[in-house]
């Protein structure tokens, strides 16, 4: 089982689900549900993929919408805290969200000066 960085964007995505599933049943929450979701999930699938890329560009690539997913999660999260302050879920999820950015954009960058 995986105990690094896939597992933890493993987890991540399960936990915007099931925070998600908490939320508010207004249209504005949502259309911000789906979005996160979706995002939250193909950064841990587009991570997933990398780890079977058949070249260095390809990985490269993959690596790369894996971290702009997780850009997109973090906006969302940061919606929600700025209409959610009292939420400590959110706080949470977004320091996660900000910490695997971190962590993905380094795997970026350390790809992408090999590839030069």
């Amino acid at each position: 089982m995986d105990t690094g960085l896939g597992k933890r964007l493993f987890d991540f995505a399960v936990n915007i689900i099931k925070f998600c599933r908490k939320l508010p049943s207004g249209k504005e929450y949502q259309i911000i549900s789906n979005q996160l979701i979706k995002s939250s999930t193909s950064s841990g699938a587009n991570y997933e993929e990398a780890q079977g890329a058949i070249s260095k560009p390809d990985f490269f690539n993959k690596i790369n919408i894996s971290l702009k997913e997780m850009r997109e999660s973090n906006y969302w999260l940061r919606i929600l805290k700025e209409i959610n302050t009292e939420d400590d879920e959110i706080v949470n999820l977004l320091n996660e969200s900000l910490e695997l950015k971190k962590i993905l954009g380094s795997i970026s960058s350390k790809s992408s000066k090999r590839n030069n």
